[in-house]
């Protein structure tokens, strides 16, 4: 299995669909203008020895060879979690399973897309006998609270990390093929459940008087996609968007 598959975006100047790059562990892949690069992007703004990725078994690194261009690395599925990449540092790893790469060049970001396939899991027994690790959060996807916490992951789930979340009247109205009785009463009511039951917020009886929890939706999201609360095979719980 490959350790890594690169799929770089076209830029405005090279239009070139369906290029990728697969590169088993060891193997180096080098990017920038200039021609003798393995990826070429023609973009003025680019450096002519921009970068070069490493596979490295389970992970891979980056090096950034511009004089002046920070690259950030964003993991699309990680509620906004990114890692930045300063001028002239070498062999940066990233840990990501699905990551971006954003080129600033000259006004445009040009995106490149890493995909690390092979991962290494713990084999036999995980743990010594004796009582079992209570678990860190408790939540039941069959429940009402788990689909509005779905629907207000929804956007970031589908490939933009940072989609504005959707306000209530948009979740009632996406969980109404699912859950007629939806209201802008019963989902705020979910949200504030949530909010107390991931320690979010105290809970009513034992919350001190003081200021309300602001950007609470954004707490919730933050959290359910930085842990894995709430993954994208979850969408299935939503149905389907209807055609327009």
């Amino acid at each position: 299995m490959y350790s890594i598959i690169v799929v770089p975006q076209p830029t405005t100047e090279d239009e070139r669909p369906g290029e990728r790059f697969e590169l088993a562990p060891g193997e180096r892949l080098a990017f920038g203008r200039s021609a003798g690069n393995d990826l070429v992007i023609a973009h003025d703004g680019v450096s002519r020895r921009a970068g070069q990725i490493t596979a490295q078994g389970a992970f891979w690194l980056l090096s950034n060879l511009s004089a002046h261009q920070t690259y950030v690395v964003d993991n699309p599925e990680g509620a906004g979690e990114h890692i930045k990449i300063g001028p002239g540092r070498l062999d940066a790893p990233v840990p990501f399973e699905f990551s971006r790469i954003v080129l600033p060049a000259a006004g445009d970001l040009l995106p490149i897309e890493v995909w690390a396939p092979r991962h290494d899991y713990l084999c036999g027994p995980h743990g010594a006998e004796g009582d079992p690790t209570a678990p860190a959060f408790c939540l039941d996807r069959s429940k009402r609270y788990y689909a509005v916490l779905t629907a207000l992951c929804e956007p970031r789930l589908r490939g933009d990390p940072h989609a504005p979340l959707p306000t209530v009247d948009q979740v009632v109205e996406r969980l109404r093929p699912t859950w007629p009785a939806a209201s802008r009463t019963s989902v705020q009511w979910n949200i504030d459940y949530l909010a107390v039951k991931l320690r979010l917020k105290p809970a009513p009886e034992t919350a001190e008087t003081g200021p309300r929890l602001n950007g609470k939706k954004e707490a919730l999201v933050s959290l359910a996609l930085r842990f894995d609360l709430v993954r994208e095979d979850d969408l299935a719980l939503l149905a389907a968007r209807a055609v327009r």
